[in-house]
């Protein structure tokens, strides 16, 4: 062969940004063997191109499963007003070093998220400082009511964020004249905390004569979220709109949804999968402490039936931390939350490992299913024009998860010196490989502006109908 010869031969090689070359891949026709080529941040060819393509970083994934980027729809990263718990910048590293290349960020801070200065200010501290792409809710209350129509529309907006219940001031939303009016001003999906307020507030004084952490779920009790969730169901129901009912923790409510998934998407968390009362408050205290409560086992299992029936849409982490001396305030003094964004897809990957899930089944909880649910533009799919978000897992490693590991200001997890089978080792966010052999390589945050799907429906009006 000339020289002439083999200039043109490497004259005719495709070159990419990224080759991801070895690997197993999740993709819509399930998993295959093949290689993923990515440019300009997007996914430009999948197939056997190892020796037709050159490329710019070639990721070896021999051994390893490639899953669409996932995406964590319920996090709090505590910016701003609250950093000394939680940042952006933090918060999101966290989330790359478990895999996970997208967020909605909720919106109780200080200030709330209740305009679009508050989301200007959001958005703007996230610019070069978040690690993976994001957005942020925007609350729903009586103060904005009539604005949510445009407010949900604007660029980086994830949707409306209602609080029926565990909130406080304006985002405090439990009354049913608010709430029609809520869910008359909008047309996206609503996300919805629900616990009925008035009944917390009744039964409060359980807790406080007691002092009794393993109390939690008595407190915070079965009807006081399927209460909720019938309310706002019925009422989206007479109002035409689409709800997310988040963190759903007990069997009753998981019966009622699965006869009412016309309009209604479903989220689970790692921690009602996984934790159980009452062992997890004997052992973790007011650690195992998050609102709406981790319940008895009979309770996981239904979230299990329903995972396996098709009820639940998603998996969220619900990402809410606190500090340890805050955690450490008498019970019932110490605030609901814990850390979840960095150990979402290593706990579920160990659920995989146990047969509870397919590993198809968890993609489609955290990618495909948040993508369609939400109307992500270009995310959730390993697919040509797709944005290259790509999760490489591990299926065999196993670890075990440390405090130390935990990048959120707060240091610790519920599941500190627990083993897992199953662990993410790079992730790369459109094309750029931000964390490899699990350590955050990349020299700058790589995060942007979620996009999503026109919102309104075709030439309809900004509100839904009366």
């Amino acid at each position: 062969m000339t020289d002439a010869d083999e200039h043109r031969q490497r004259q005719e090689r495709r070159h990419a940004d990224l080759l991801v070359h070895g690997a197993t891949v999740l993709t819509p026709s399930g998993a295959e063997r093949i290689d993923v080529a990515c440019s300009a941040g997007r996914i430009v060819a999948l197939g056997r191109l190892h020796t037709a393509w050159s490329a710019d970083v070639t990721l070896n994934a021999s051994g390893l499963h490639v899953l669409p980027g996932v995406i964590d729809s319920q996090v709090h990263f505590r910016e701003p007003g609250l950093t000394h718990k939680e940042d952006l910048e933090t918060g999101t590293r966290g989330a790359v070093l478990g895999g996970v290349t997208a967020v909605f960020e909720m919106p109780n801070t200080n200030p709330l998220t209740l305009s679009a200065g508050d989301l200007q200010s959001k958005l703007d501290a996230a610019r070069e400082r978040a690690w993976c792409d994001y957005a942020f809710y925007i609350g729903g209350s009586a103060a904005n009511a009539e604005n949510l129509s445009t407010l949900e529309n604007l660029p980086g907006c994830a949707g409306v964020k209602v609080f029926m219940g565990s909130s406080f001031g304006d985002l405090l939303a439990d009354d049913e004249a608010v709430l029609r009016r809520i869910l008359r001003h909008g047309w996206r999906r609503m996300a919805v905390h629900a616990e009925d307020e008035s009944r917390l507030r009744e039964r409060k004084a359980i807790v406080d004569a007691s002092g009794d952490v393993r109390e939690h779920p008595l407190w915070r009790d079965v009807p006081s979220a399927l209460m909720a969730t019938k309310r706002i169901v019925r009422l989206a129901g007479e109002t035409g709109r689409r709800l997310h009912v988040l963190h759903v923790s007990t069997a009753e409510e998981m019966a009622f949804l699965a006869d009412h998934k016309r309009r209604v998407s479903v989220e689970v968390t790692p921690h009602h999968l996984t934790l159980s009362a009452p062992e997890c408050y004997e052992r973790l205290g007011s650690l195992a402490q998050m609102n709406p409560p981790v319940r008895e086992r009979h309770h996981q299992d239904a979230l299990w039936w329903a995972i396996r029936k098709g009820v639940v849409d998603v998996l969220g982490s619900d990402h809410a931390p606190h500090t340890l001396e805050e955690k450490g305030k008498p019970y019932p003094q110490s605030p609901s939350g814990m850390t979840g964004v960095q150990t979402l897809l290593p706990i579920m990957l160990d659920h995989v490992h146990a047969g509870r899930l397919s590993l198809q089944r968890l993609v489609d909880l955290t990618s495909s299913g948040p993508a369609r649910i939400f109307g992500i533009e270009g995310k959730g799919r390993i697919a040509l024009g797709y944005d290259a978000d790509l999760t490489l897992v591990d299926l065999c490693a196993r670890r075990t998860i440390r405090n130390d590991w935990i990048t959120s200001r707060s240091g610790w997890t519920p599941y500190d010196g627990i083993t897992v089978t199953g662990w993410p080792v790079h992730t790369v966010v459109r094309g750029h490989t931000v964390v490899r052999d699990e350590v955050l390589t990349d020299t700058q945050a790589r995060g942007e502006c979620l996009r999503f799907l026109e919102a309104r429906p075709a030439g309809g009006a900004g509100d839904a109908p009366v």
